[in-house]
């Protein structure tokens, strides 16, 4: 086949739920049987003309296959999923959009796919299920549909798939598959479907397509790196054989090594490579008759680029002899919100630099472009360009509070002995004649479900249409009503609830020095779920106590315990935009340092048990195992750092998220937290022999009700899996929870669920006295 021609500027991916929401919107409003499937379905596609048209505002090209087709209804995982059919028995009958959102959410007693992080990113990705006998076949021909619809509207853009590698590595083995088994051992079959997949994309006009592969830039626990490669080596030498596009094959988060020179001497026509996570690759065989795709904007982050520095890597990328190359993306453009020019900050001067020093989705797109033009017509056609951007990252560095003296002297002055408690046997026993509670004590992880009237008075508030002490108020009285309800229900120990709260990270960030919020900066983090990341700008520290008052109030209100609750250094870093500027292990401890001082203020104030929350503790362990070590010393220090100021018989709680908590339970067990609560519902505890393997012993909450699907668990149901959890913890350290907060929920669902929760409990707790 003839290569056609591959552009000078392109985007690996951008944001698919709509500048003001609308995808999320019409998504709930479709389950919640408002709107109908055809009213669902044109507000996709005109949300993916508006992207399309948009882009070309921007400069990219209308009909050079620049713009990759990435929307997705829920997840580009589920997406592959869906379109070869890779669909688990129990989903059977069901078809269309409705099986494909029964595969994400669930419904009665079909227990929906597991999910989990997306590399180092807080994006979720909905687990496939892979067996020796799972039938595939194209099922689903979303994908060939969109790019026809892009063509009509007078576009050519490019299809964008999860390889077939990828998909594979981050797929499970589903149950009953032999021990043995993998499901990169069905690689011969799933790339049989898309190279059907290919040859409809060929038949529809399209020139390229891009195959997602960011699976190969990181090492994987259960496949050897060679074999890895021999997958890559055997998968595209039969998608390269047939009728298809020109592939582009992408790898973002990290750094191809072995797997490039292996693509190189594929006969694939273009490989894109991260040049923000990883380093430049060797020059390879094969690269003469391809296009090299530098990835040099880093799309993981919101700080402008500079510019000067990014053509450098792009003229390196270029002595490598390939036959043409690309300004590109390093990652996927939905991890960042849309555009700059959707906020304003408060304070006017931050403000105005804020502007200077960011880049959204919008603005990075305008980088690349920028970049593209100076390949073509050299440096100096974009000198203009590259001195802007470099004055603005001197103004940065230059600006107040970027770096603040007493939070550096601070932080300077740590010894050893800030980052250790004493021993755990000291702390369980002052704990247990403190706290008196029953075997098996149940509790839920923090927030309660924020209903309409909270939502309706905090946005009051911020109009300034309701009072701060007539929304004070309004919260005292939710407040009251959470710890009624958990009495009621039977819980032991209780939460306020957190009806105060925005968000886990936005209600710290709004309080703490050297952050800024945004009020449009939404960023999808799975399904129809958004969060709008702070941006931690400058040093950190705590004006004044955050959460003191509220968890007194709380406290007052009943005689059993109400846990603190705070949000851990290292997810308020995820969960941020994070500056660049200084080690993150530097700004580690000073959020440390920040929440420490919260921490004492809340056992001060008689709070005995308190929850500092690190559910992104995985998300951003790095790719590679030799980098991981460095990671995860200065982030479980930092959590150390933040609660080891307590006395003994104060109990420290914390609580981890969706992730592989296989590759961290020794720094889980570094953490020293005295109970730990972890996402255990949808793998079925999984999780429970791995730590009784590594020798975990203090408290932990295997979660035992999955909170991100509406179902509502049976008594039976709950009850087997507390039975799961009694059969690998101690009775004296296993406590019974839910896999995570509530605020998502409703009440219809949460209070009958907590209901079951706490039954299961009791019927499990007279068992093991008999």
């Amino acid at each position: 086949m003839t290569t056609p021609a591959f552009p000078v500027a392109t985007i690996v991916g951008y944001p698919r739920i709509g500048r003001r929401r609308e995808l999320k919107k019409a998504i709930e409003a479709y389950w919640a049987g408002k709107t109908s499937l055809s009213e669902l379905e044109l507000t996709a596609h005109e949300l993916r003309n508006f992207t399309r048209e948009r882009l070309v505002e921007l400069g990219l090209g209308r009909t050079d296959a620049s713009i990759p087709e990435t929307f997705s209804f829920y997840d580009q995982v589920l997406d592959v999923t869906a379109a070869i059919g890779a669909v688990p028995p129990r989903f059977a009958g069901f078809e269309g959009l409705d099986l494909y959102f029964t595969l994400a959410r669930g419904v009665g007693d079909i227990a929906p796919l597991e999910m989990t992080k997306w590399f180092d990113t807080n994006y979720h990705y909905l687990v496939p299920e892979i067996g020796p006998d799972t039938a595939f076949a194209l099922s689903s021909r979303r994908v060939i549909d969109q790019f026809l619809e892009a063509k009509a509207a007078g576009f050519v853009t490019r299809p964008t798939l999860v390889g077939p590698v990828t998909y594979l590595l981050l797929s499970k083995a589903a149950e009953g598959a032999p021990a043995d088994f993998n499901p990169v051992d069905r690689l011969d079959d799933v790339v049989a479907v898309y190279a059907q997949i290919l040859a409809e994309l060929a038949d529809a006009g399209a020139p390229w397509v891009q195959l997602d592969e960011p699976g190969l830039v990181t090492d994987n626990i259960d496949i050897p790196a060679a074999a890895v490669t021999d997958a890559v080596k055997r998968a595209y030498d039969v998608l390269t054989s047939g009728k298809r596009p020109a592939i582009l094959v992408t790898s973002a988060f990290g750094a191809l090594r072995d797997n490039f020179a292996a693509l190189a001497a594929s006969n694939v026509e273009a490989i894109h490579v991260d040049l923000v996570h990883g380093a430049q690759p060797a020059a390879a065989d094969g690269l003469a008759t391809k296009t090299l795709v530098g990835g040099v904007i880093d799309g993981h982050n919101i700080w402008r680029a500079d510019l000067g520095a990014k053509f450098d890597q792009l003229e390196a990328l270029r002595a490598l002899g390939a036959a043409q190359v690309t300004a590109a993306t390093a990652t996927s453009l939905q991890h960042v919100p849309h555009d700059t020019a959707d906020e304003k900050w408060q304070d006017a001067e931050l403000d105005a630099n804020l502007h200077a020093w960011l880049a959204f989705a919008d603005q990075k797109v305008v980088e690349v472009v920028t970049l593209a033009r100076g390949l073509v017509q050299g440096r100096e056609a974009i000198a203009d360009e590259i001195s802007a951007s470099q004055e603005a990252l001197a103004s940065r560095a230059a600006a107040n509070g970027v770096q603040v003296a007493s939070v550096r002297e601070r932080t300077a002055a740590l010894s050893e002995s800030d980052f250790h408690r004493g021993t755990y046997a000291d702390r369980a026993a002052a704990q247990e004649e403190k706290l008196n509670l029953p075997p098996l004590p149940t509790t839920t992880i923090g927030s309660f479900p924020q209903t309409i009237d909270i939502r309706r008075a905090r946005a009051a508030h911020a109009r300034g249409e309701l009072s701060t002490a007539d929304y004070e108020s309004a919260m005292r009285d939710e407040i009251k009503r959470v710890i009624e309800l958990q009495e009621s229900i039977g819980l032991d120990v209780l939460v306020h609830g957190e009806a105060e709260r925005n968000d886990m990270v936005q209600y710290f960030a709004e309080l703490l020095d050297g952050f800024a919020v945004t009020t449009n900066g939404w960023v999808q983090s799975y399904g129809s779920r958004c969060t709008r990341p702070s941006i931690l700008w400058g040093d950190v520290s705590r004006p004044e106590p955050m959460t003191v008052r509220w968890a007194t109030y709380a406290q007052s209100l009943t005689e059993k315990p109400v846990k603190g609750m705070l949000t851990g250094p290292v997810t308020i870093m995820a969960w941020s935009f994070v500056r660049d500027d200084i080690p993150l292990g530097d700004t580690a401890n000073q959020l440390g340092l920040a929440l420490r001082d919260e921490v004492n203020d809340l056992e001060a104030a008689g709070i005995g048990i308190i929850q500092v929350d690190e559910p992104a503790l995985r998300e951003l362990l790095p790719l590679r195992r030799e980098d991981q070590q460095a990671y995860l010393d200065w982030s479980v220090g930092s959590f150390r750092l933040s609660t080891a100021g307590v006395r003994p018989e104060t109990q420290i709680h914390t609580h981890l998220c969706y992730s592989e908590f296989g590759e961290v339970i020794g720094a889980i067990d570094g953490l020293d937290a005295d109970v730990t609560s972890i996402e255990a519902a949808r793998s079925k505890m999984e999780i429970v022999p791995e730590l009784s393997e590594a020798g975990y012993a203090r408290g932990v909450g295997p979660g035992v009700y999955d909170i991100h699907s509406p179902r509502v668990p049976s008594v039976e149901e709950v009850t087997e899996l507390v039975e799961l959890a009694a059969d690998g913890v101690p009775g004296n350290l296993l406590w019974i929870n839910p896999d995570c907060g509530l605020k998502t929920r409703g009440y219809a669902e949460t209070v009958p669920s907590l209901e079951h929760l706490v039954a299961a409990t009791r019927a499990v707790r007279e068992k093991i006295a008999k």
